[in-house]
């Protein structure tokens, strides 16, 4: 059974454990909080609250959530109370003179980070904004201050926005807890980027992805196990056609909770997979559910729930439904809650989450043959104002106007981010910009690849808090135009092998030019001469142009 109490104002949680002692400390504030110029300023933070606390034998960590930031630990009773009273210090006096250090380790962390292939879900669901951020890197990583780290923790990490959590038989002897008082934040609220669902949009990768929100209950976690037990059967166990066919539900906190599901595909199977995967969606939408189906998912959740340590397991979901309104249920509650789910409301449930439903194709794939609309990747209009042409395809424009910039091409539709709708503008040395809307969809200014591009200036259009300046890139890391044929245009340079051509080429043209008519002006007594001027005229006017041939093609 789950306790609920107090310490120093932070609910606490406890629950008995058979093993170790362990504990967290949770605060609702996560990636989703955040903005895109100021992408990975609590991920920043708890690298520095955890800094101080030095290397143990114990175990503990910090990790930084969508909605909440977590710091736990597994040790003794003492070993708990140090590092949680450490904890709480550290937020108070920020290690200031490791800023540039923990800078250095976040961006090693994150440019050594394998992405999952249903990464770039978010992004297409809630644009660059609350729930879509997990889907970009951390840029402000590079402009964020210990002010603003200061400003994050005074408002996000006090005792009235945290839940404490210990899996032991009590909260141990002398911990204090010595945060600032705030008050208790909710959940963003949830954007999106989707004008119409169920909507489809092509992947990086040869997996099928899918994703929909539905309103938190408990329906909704049998129906995704439900769905995980027939992507698996049709997919691996009947087809052969996965490897990984798996569902996730995870509770967003806003009342709201979101279901996701994958399988992978060899190149040559991708197609048969998506096939196959529209097919169960297809039987959860029509209500072939059976109802051994939802007893051998109910079973399977009521079973965990009644083991000795169930409830010490449930402390950190117990800690996050504390912290986003929702109550703290026992292990018996939750099993009744479940064990009274019927085929009825699992399939009422698949009908809102196919309703809202986004789906990830493998490459080369489409979805609008199963019902599923384009999720847009360009805007519905162009700005108006100044345009400059394309270096490599003059069709394709830059417009920079007073309003925003667009990129257009004949034929196609525009990409537009607005200056009061940019979430991001990442600007570097060399003048390039890259502009990204709240809606996701991006504009470069890039003076390499449009005429006269160098002379525009969106610095002081867009806003302060969105600009994100960034260091000296690798010149091959800048953008080279791409022709009407898509090869990329090289600037050329001058070199000794060019010079060489050129002085040949003088030479052939006038020295052998004029030896080649000579000599034909012998050959048909045009011209006064003996024939071995005739033969020493084509001899020369020869050898000037099999060398010139040679160093053209690189063979001298």
């Amino acid at each position: 059974m789950i306790r609920q109490l107090e310490v120093d104002g932070v609910p606490a949680l406890v629950a008995p454990t058979t093993g170790p002692m362990h504990a967290g400390l949770m605060f609702r504030v996560g990636q989703a909080d955040e903005t895109l110029a100021r992408r990975g300023v609590t991920h920043l933070l708890e690298h520095l609250v955890l800094h101080p606390l030095g290397v143990a034998d114990y175990h503990y960590n910090g990790t930084t959530g969508t909605s909440v930031t977590h710091f736990h630990m597994q040790g003794s009773a003492a070993d708990i109370v140090t590092f949680l009273t450490g904890v709480c210090t550290s937020l108070d006096r920020l290690a200031a003179d490791r800023l540039e250090t923990e800078r250095a380790i976040l961006r090693t962390e994150w440019s050594g980070r394998s992405n999952p292939a249903i990464s770039a879900m978010p992004l297409w669901r809630y644009g660059a904004r609350d729930y879509g951020l997990v889907s970009y890197p951390e840029w402000g990583l590079e402009v964020v201050t210990v002010d603003d780290l200061r400003e994050w923790s005074a408002r996000y990490f006090t005792r009235e926005n945290a839940v404490l959590w210990v899996a032991g038989e009590d909260v141990p002897a002398g911990l204090t807890l010595a945060l600032p008082s705030g008050q208790r934040c909710p959940a963003p609220a949830a954007s999106s980027a989707l004008p119409r669902t169920p909507a489809f949009f092509p992947g990086g990768s040869q997996a099928t992805g899918f994703q929909s929100v539905v309103p938190r209950q408990a329906a909704a976690t049998v129906l995704t196990g439900v769905l995980e037990r027939k992507l698996f059967r049709a997919l691996r166990q009947e087809a052969g056609l996965s490897y990984t066919a798996a569902a996730d539900y995870e509770p967003r906190g806003d009342g709201f909770a979101v279901i996701t599901a994958l399988a992978d595909a060899l190149p040559e199977k991708q197609g048969a997979v998506l096939g196959g995967f529209v097919d169960v969606l297809a039987e959860l939408r029509v209500g072939r559910i059976d109802d051994a189906e939802v007893a051998a998912v109910v079973g399977k959740a009521t079973d965990a729930l009644g083991t000795a340590e169930a409830d010490a397991a449930r402390l950190p979901a117990a800690a996050f439904n504390l912290l986003t309104g929702y109550p703290v249920s026992s292990s018996d509650d939750l099993a009744m809650e479940l064990k009274a789910v019927t085929v009825e409301q699992v399939h009422r449930v698949a009908g809102e989450a196919l309703a809202s439903a986004l789906l990830m194709t493998p490459v080369g794939c489409t979805a609008d043959w199963a019902g599923f609309v384009p999720a847009p990747s360009t805007s519905a209009e162009a700005v108006s104002g100044t345009a400059y042409p394309g270096l490599g395809d003059p069709t394709q424009r830059l417009v920079v106007g007073a309003e925003g910039v667009s990129v257009t091409s004949d034929g196609a539709p525009p990409a537009t981010v607005r200056y009061d709708r940019c979430a991001a503008m990442l600007g570097w040395p060399d003048g390039g910009r890259l502009l990204i809307g709240e809606d996701g969809i991006s504009v470069r200014i890039e003076p390499t690849l449009y005429r006269n591009a160098d002379q525009v200036r969106v610095d002081d259009r867009v806003p302060p808090q969105a600009q994100v300046p960034l260091p000296a890139r690798d010149p091959d890391q800048i953008p080279r135009p791409q022709s009407r044929r898509g090869a990329p245009r090289q600037r050329r340079r001058m070199t000794r092998r060019h010079v060489r051509i050129g002085v040949l080429g003088v030479l052939t043209l006038g020295i052998g030019g004029l030896a080649l008519a000579v000599s034909i002006g012998i050959v048909i007594g045009e011209v006064d001469g003996s024939p071995l001027a005739a033969i020493g005229g084509w001899m020369i006017a020869s050898y000037l142009g099999r060398a010139l041939w040679k160093i053209w093609h690189g063979n001298e």
